[in-house]
Parts: C-alpha cells; sequence; structure tokens
C-alpha cells in the first residue's frame, strides 16, 4: 500500500517492518509462527487491508482501505478531505483522485494534478511507476508486514475470537523512521493469517492494519478508456 504526505511517515513506516533493524536475539517461537506465516500467505488468493496511521503531534489521521490479490489491487487513501484511488491489474496502473490527493498523497506536481483533473492517469506494465504500484498493491506488499525472527518475542493471549499468538519488537530509528514499537497478532490455531498489526512511534504516531477476507478474489476493473490518460512519465 502506498501512502505519501503525512503519509510519508506512515509510508515509510509500512514499507519498512521487513527490512528495518530489530533488537534482541530471536525467540525460537517466533521463528517457527513466521515460517509457517510466510507460507499461508503465499497461498492467498487475496486480502481486505484497513490501514490507519493518526498523528499524536498534528491529530492528522489517514486512512487507506485496499483489496490486495496477487497480480491486481485497489486501494482508496483518504486524509480530511485528500483522497487518492489507485488500481492495479495484470497489464495497466491506474490513479485518480482531487487535487490536494494527488499533490500531497501521491505527490504529483500541482500542474499535472489541474491537467488530471477528474480522470485517471494510467501507466503501462514494464514501466517504473507500474512496478512500484504493483509491488504496493499485490500480495508481496502483505508479506512485508511480518518481521525477522531476530529481536521478536512471542506471548499467548485469549480473546473473544479464540487463542491468538501476538508477536512484539522494536525496530530502531533510522534517518527516515523514528524507532518503533510493533505488534503483531496471528491466531495460535488454524491458518497463520494475521489479523492485526500495531506500530507506536517514539513521537507518538499510532499506526494499525487489519487484515480479513483472507482468500477473496481481487478483481479489478479498468476505468473507462476515455476518463484514462496515458502517463508521458516512466
Amino acid at each position: 500500500m502506498i501512502v505519501r504526505g503525512f503519509g510519508l511517515l506512515a509510508a515509510t513506516v509500512a514499507i519498512s517492518f521487513a527490512f528495518a533493524s530489530t533488537v534482541g536475539a530471536a525467540d525460537v517461537g517466533a521463528k517457527s509462527i513466521l515460517t509457517s506465516a510466510r507460507a499461508e500467505i503465499a497461498a492467498q488468493t487475496g486480502v481486505h487491508v484497513v490501514f490507519t496511521a493518526h498523528s499524536g503531534s498534528t491529530g492528522i489521521t489517514e486512512t487507506i482501505v485496499a483489496d490486495v490479490g496477487v497480480s491486481s489491487g485497489s486501494e482508496i487513501i483518504s486524509e480530511g478531505s485528500a483522497d487518492v484511488a489507485i488500481r492495479v491489474t495484470p497489464s495497466s496502473a491506474y490513479v485518480s483522485g482531487n487535487s490536494s490527493g494527488l499533490t500531497t498523497l501521491f505527490g504529483m506536481g500541482s500542474a499535472a494534478a489541474k491537467r488530471l483533473g477528474s480522470k485517471w492517469e494510467s501507466w503501462k506494465a514494464g514501466t517504473g511507476q507500474y512496478t512500484n504500484l504493483k509491488g504496493d498493491l499485490t500480495m508481496e506488499s502483505v508479506s512485508a508486514l511480518l518481521p525477522k525472527a531476530k529481536g521478536t518475542k512471542v506471548s499467548t493471549q485469549v480473546r473473544q475470537s479464540g487463542t491468538v499468538d501476538v508477536l512484539t519488537w522494536v525496530t530502531l530509528a533510522t534517518t527516515s523512521v523514528p524507532k518503533l514499537s510493533n505488534t503483531l497478532s496471528i491466531p495460535a490455531a488454524g491458518p497463520a493469517l494475521p489479523m492485526t498489526k500495531t506500530a507506536t512511534a517514539s513521537g507518538g504516531t499510532k499506526i494499525s492494519t487489519l487484515l480479513s477476507k483472507w482468500g477473496e478474489d481481487v478483481v479489478v476493473q479498468p476505468p473507462p478508456s476515455d476518463r484514462t490518460v496515458p502517463s508521458k512519465s516512466s
């Protein structure tokens, strides 16, 4: 899932979970759970994702609602009055939104956003932008929610939904990402498919990811051709 703007912190956090440095030794139980989770995720055809990031310093909340599939995906990103919609099919990627959404959430220049208006900009498969968007909106992005086993600890909780394994870890601060305290909940029985993920930044930003509808078929329709403008950039 892609996020820009306030979003820049949320986006960096979202794509850094699997690559940031964790603290401490590996928990043997964590390694087993994560191995099972990666295998289960790889076997899925799709998942529904709701991602929310709230800044404690500014009070801004950014929300992403996405349906992520093997080769297709779609998402709607909103922050206040700004909004952006992104669609990815096996052959093309598309983006549309209002002016503030295109500029602050997607990073489009104001002149380009004005020219696009209410239409959709498109990129063909094989272009750099298509590759980036496909990586954000297909199942490979979901696997990135899983941490490394090193530094990850496991506890068990009994909830109304059943017994869950709760994985916790800390990611160290970098030049672009603050220190994060993370939790990931996975059912203790049945398929090891993540249910919820939370991250709290040292600056007060709180991020939550809810995953449901595992195994859903994600079919994304391209926008009407008369509402689509091929991108001049790659």
